[in-house]
C-alpha cells in the first residue's frame, strides 16, 4: 500500500485518475490517513457538497494481510451533516481488497460539470471511469446486482443509494460483505451525500491476479497472528457473548441497567426490550433457516453478525445490529423484530444511517406525526426517503433537521449528530464521548460502555462523573490508533483486558512494517489523530461550545435511576488536555 488513487471528478475532458506515492502520508493508514488528508488538503470553511470538498476511502495499515478481525475501512471528508471533520468507518469486504490491489487510499476529488453518475473499476490493470445513468436512482441491492452481471462474483462494492444522489445529511456509504451484498455502511456523517456530490454511484473492485499482502516478517507475524486469536476467543465478550448473540446481546444488559433511551430519550428502559433482545432474534434466525453468528468480512474471527430470513425463510436483511435495533426499537417504541428488519433492509437499500434515521423518526414521533409504536407508519416514513418526496427529504436530513422542521424541543444530537443507543445520564462516561469527539455523538469514538457498564478494563461507576472524563479521553486515544490500523473497534474488549492480546496487536503492527512500535507509541499516533481533527474543527469555527450535549440531559432525570448528566463543562473541557 505505497500508492494513493486520486480521481478528480471535474478535471477537464472528464474525470481522470492519477496514482501518486503516499509521500507525506507515508505509516499512515484508516482513520490517521482519512484525517490526515481532510486536515491538510480541505478548506474547513468549504461547503461539504462543493468541489472543494474530497472523499477518502481508506484501508488499515494491516488491511489485505492474512491477520485476524484487519478489514474495517475508514471514510473521511467534511461532513455535511455536523460541518466539522468526519471518518466514519465499515466492515465488509472492500478493505481487504482495495488494500491488496496495493491501494493506500482513494481520494474523489473535484466535481462533475454535468448530471451524468458514474461508475468506477478498479483491478490489478488500472481504473476505468464510465458515466452510467442507467445506475440513477437505484437502490444499493440493485445497483450490485448490475455490476454482478457485468463483473462476476469476486468482485467487492462500494455504492450509495437514493439518499447518496439526492445528498441527504442521513446518507451512508455501503459495502458489500462476504456474499457479496450491501450491508456494511459508513453511516454517520452523511458521506454517503459527498459521494453523490462527486457523481459517483458505484466502486467496483476486483483483486485477481493479486495476493495477500506480505509482512517484512513473516514469521514473527504468524507467531503473533496466532495469539491475536487466541486471545480474541478466550475473552468473555468477543469469544462468546459476541459470537453467539450478535450485538443485539446488549439489549438486555443496556435495558437492564437502565441507559436504553426509549421514546425519544424520554426513558431508560423499554417494556419491549425482551421481544427484541439478541437472544430472541439469534433464536428466530436459527429457526428461520439464517444465520445467528457470521463474519462481515474475511479474517473475521468474533463473528459478531448474522442472517436474518423473513417469515417465509427468504433473506430478508444481514442481522440488525445493536444500534439498528435500538434505533427502531426503544427509540421509537417498536417491540417487532420483523419491523425492524424491514427498516434495516430498506435502509441499507436507499443508503441510510441506521441510527440518524432510527432517532429522527423517534423526533418525528415526539412531534405526533406519528405514534410511538407505529411499526407501519416507520417504514412508509422510511419509503419516503427513497421516493425523495418533500417529507422524505426532511426525514432524511437527519434528526436536527427534522427537530427544527417539526419544532421538537427534545432533540437528542451533538455537533449536529444523532445520538446512539446509550442515555448519557445512566452511562456517564459515553456521555463524555458524544460532548467530545470531534466526529459528532459516536458511541465508537470512545466507548464506555465497556468499563461503565460491561466491567471491561476496570470499572468507572456508570451513574457518577468521577472517572469519567480520563475514562474517555484514554478509550478515545485507543480508538484512533485501532480504527488506523483497520481493526475492528469489538477487539478493544480484549486488548483493555489481556495485556498478551494487546502485545500480540503490537508486534502485528511491527512485523508486518518492520516497526518498533511500543504501547507508548500508539498513544502518541492516537493524540495526532486527534490533534489533526480538532484542528481541522477548530478552523472550521467549532469551539467549546459544541462539546457540549443538549442541555435536557441536565434538566430532564431519566429513570429509573433518576439521574441526570453531571460531568460539568469544565471536566468536558480537560479532555484534550493531555
Amino acid at each position: 500500500m505505497d500508492k494513493i488513487l486520486r480521481i478528480d471528478m471535474g478535471a477537464e475532458g472528464g474525470p481522470k485518475a492519477t496514482t501518486v506515492p503516499t509521500g507525506e502520508y507515508s505509516g499512515l493508514g484508516g482513520r490517521a490517513l482519512t484525517s490526515a488528508i481532510v486536515s491538510k488538503e480541505i478548506p474547513p470553511a468549504c461547503h461539504p457538497l462543493s468541489a472543494e470538498n474530497k472523499l477518502i476511502i481508506a484501508p488499515g495499515l494491516l488491511s489485505g494481510t492474512t491477520s485476524a478481525m484487519s478489514g474495517r475501512i475508514s471514510v473521511g471528508s467534511k461532513s455535511p451533516l455536523t460541518g466539522g471533520i468526519k471518518e466514519s468507518n465499515a466492515g465488509g469486504q472492500p478493505s481487504q481488497v482495495l488494500a491488496r490491489l496495493g491501494y493506500a487510499a482513494i481520494v474523489l476529488e473535484g466535481k462533475p460539470k454535468g448530471d451524468d453518475i458514474y461508475k468506477i473499476f478498479i483491478n490489478k490493470d488500472g481504473i476505468t471511469i464510465t458515466p452510467d445513468n442507467s445506475l440513477k436512482m437505484l437502490g444499493n441491492y440493485s445497483v450490485v446486482e448490475k455490476m454482478k452481471a457485468e463483473h462476476g462474483h469476486k468482485i467487492a462494492c462500494i455504492s450509495v443509494g437514493q439518499a447518496g444522489e439526492m445528498r441527504l445529511l442521513a446518507a451512508s456509504i455501503a459495502f458489500t460483505d462476504t456474499e457479496l451484498r450491501p450491508t456494511r455502511h459508513a453511516g454517520r456523517g452523511g458521506t454517503g451525500a459527498v459521494m453523490g456530490s462527486k457523481g459517483v454511484k458505484i466502486i467496483v473492485l476486483d483483486d485477481t491476479g493479486t495476493t495477500m499482502r506480505q509482512p517484512k516478517d513473516p514469521n514473527k507475524f504468524k507467531e503473533a497472528n496466532k495469539k491475536w486469536i487466541a486471545g480474541l476467543q478466550s475473552h468473555g465478550v468477543t469469544g462468546q457473548a459476541l459470537p453467539t448473540y450478535g450485538t443485539n446481546v446488549l439489549t438486555n444488559i443496556i435495558n437492564e441497567a437502565g441507559g436504553y433511551p426509549t421514546y425519544n430519550f424520554k426513558e431508560g428502559r423499554f417494556a419491549g426490550a425482551v421481544k427484541i433482545s439478541g437472544e430472541v432474534e439469534a433464536d428466530l434466525e436459527t429457526k428461520r433457516g439464517g444465520l445467528a453468528t457470521h463474519g462481515c468480512h474475511r479474517g473475521c474471527v468474533i463473528r459478531c453478525s448474522g442472517i436474518y430470513n423473513d417469515k417465509d425463510g427468504h433473506y430478508l436483511t444481514k442481522q440488525p445490529e445493536y444500534e439498528t435495533v435500538w434505533a427502531h426499537g426503544g427509540e421509537c417504541g417498536i417491540d417487532d423484530m420483523d419491523t425492524i428488519a424491514m427498516l434495516d433492509f430498506l435502509e441499507d437499500d436507499i443508503g441510510l444511517d441506521t441510527i440518524e434515521t432510527g432517532v429522527t423518526i423517534g423526533v418525528t414521533m415526539e412531534a405526533g406525526l406519528l405514534k410511538f409504536g407505529d411499526g407501519e407508519g416507520a417504514i412508509n416514513l422510511v419509503r419516503e426517503i427513497g421516493k425523495g418526496s418533500p417529507l422524505g427529504r426532511i426525514i432524511g436530513s437527519g434528526a436536527a433537521v427534522t427537530g427544527k422542521v417539526f419544532g421538537v424541543e427534545r432533540v437528542p444530537v451533538v455537533k449536529g449528530q444523532a445520538l446512539p443507543a446509550y442515555d448519557p445520564r445512566a452511562v456517564q462516561g459515553i456521555g463524555v464521548t458524544y460532548a467530545t469527539s470531534p466526529m459528532g455523538a459516536d458511541h465508537t469514538a470512545g466507548y464506555a460502555v465497556a468499563t461503565n457498564i460491561l466491567g471491561v478494563g476496570g470499572t468507572v461507576d456508570p451513574l457518577k462523573p468521577g472517572g469519567q472524563v480520563q475514562l474517555s479521553r484514554n478509550l478515545q486515544i485507543a480508538t484512533a490508533f485501532i480504527d488506523s490500523m483497520g481493526m475492528c473497534i469489538f477487539t478493544a474488549f480484549a486488548i483493555l483486558d489481556q495485556p498478551e492480546t494487546f502485545q500480540a496487536l503490537l508486534d502485528l503492527v511491527n512485523a508486518c512494517h518492520g516497526l518498533e512500535m511500543t504501547a507508548a507509541d500508539t498513544v502518541e499516533y492516537g493524540k495526532r489523530v486527534l490533534k489533526m481533527e480538532r484542528d481541522f474543527n477548530a478552523r472550521a469555527g467549532f469551539t467549546k461550545e459544541q462539546d457540549r450535549l443538549p442541555s435536557f440531559f441536565r434538566s430532564q432525570p431519566v429513570g429509573p435511576h433518576n439521574v441526570t448528566f453531571e460531568v460539568n463543562d469544565e471536566e468536558l473541557d480537560q479532555v484534550f488536555n493531555w
